[in-house]
């Protein structure tokens, strides 16, 4: 059994971080599709299709990723520090998430 991949453990808050991120993805290049067609597949449309990718790329929240990550490490941080619970190491960042589901 010890010869087996190890598993990675993933939060159910960044498994639905990465499908929505998907999603919006695609959203984005759909969007980005529909308005090239809407004005014409005329030469260089691709140049458009790009120009649009670029233009609706703030669709995607990347600084929800990086906010998310800080408040686990911050909150991993703060159940090392806590008197209360003595001897306590969180050695991974899902453990506050874990704890708050209990």
């Amino acid at each position: 059994m010890n010869s087996s991949e190890p598993t990675t453990k993933t939060g159910k808050i960044d498994l639905e971080i990465n499908r929505l991120s998907k999603f919006l993805c695609l959203f984005m290049v759909g969007m980005s599709f529909v308005i090239v067609c809407l004005d014409g597949l005329q030469s260089g449309w691709y140049i458009n299709f790009f120009r649009f990718i670029l233009l609706l790329s703030a669709i995607i929240p990347i600084s929800l990723r990086v906010n998310l990550d800080m408040a686990k490490v911050y909150y991993s941080y703060c159940i090392y520090k806590d008197e209360e619970m003595a001897n306590t190491i969180p050695r991974n960042s899902t453990i506050p998430e874990e704890l708050g589901r209990i």
